[in-house]
């Protein structure tokens, strides 16, 4: 039974998922990106003049070590700077939590360039609506993402 369907948005059905090495500094590193959230991925899908959701199913086993981001806080807003900066030294399979998207990353960009301090920047991200993104980091967490099918949006 799976755990929990996620979708990936691109320009093509992607049945064999891996890690590109290429823009290392997203949200929460190098990975394979997903949602859990339909409509984000065919956000996603729309910047590509081929706009393709991938379906997967995700059965994961306990031994994976995953971080969960359910709020925007000071630690996710911390994680996400250490991978922007591509300083992040954690060995997470699998990161989850909310996307800096335009809005919050124009927050995350002035407190980067210190701007605003911490406290400002949680509190202005408070504010956004919610998002959900999954990084599969590893190639071991691959394994555990199943291709059902995809569509065009």
């Amino acid at each position: 039974m799976a755990i929990m369907t996620v979708y990936h948005g691109g320009y093509q059905a992607v049945e064999k998922t891996e890690i590109r090495k290429g823009r290392n500094t997203k949200d929460f590193g190098t990975g394979f990106y997903c949602t859990i959230i339909k409509e984000q991925a065919q956000r996603w899908a729309r910047r590509y003049d081929t706009k393709v959701v991938s379906v997967y199913d995700v059965y994961l086993k306990p031994d994976l070590k995953i971080k969960e981001f359910k709020d925007m806080t000071e630690e996710w807003l911390d994680f996400i700077m250490n991978c922007r900066r591509e300083k992040d030294d954690s060995d997470y399979d699998i990161v989850m939590g909310g996307v800096a998207n335009d809005k919050v990353f124009n927050t995350v960009e002035l407190y980067f360039d210190q701007l605003i301090d911490k406290n400002e920047a949680i509190s202005r991200l408070k504010y956004e609506k919610p998002n959900m993104q999954i990084c599969f980091r590893t190639e071991e967490s691959l394994e555990h993402l199943h291709y059902e099918r995809s569509f065009e949006v």
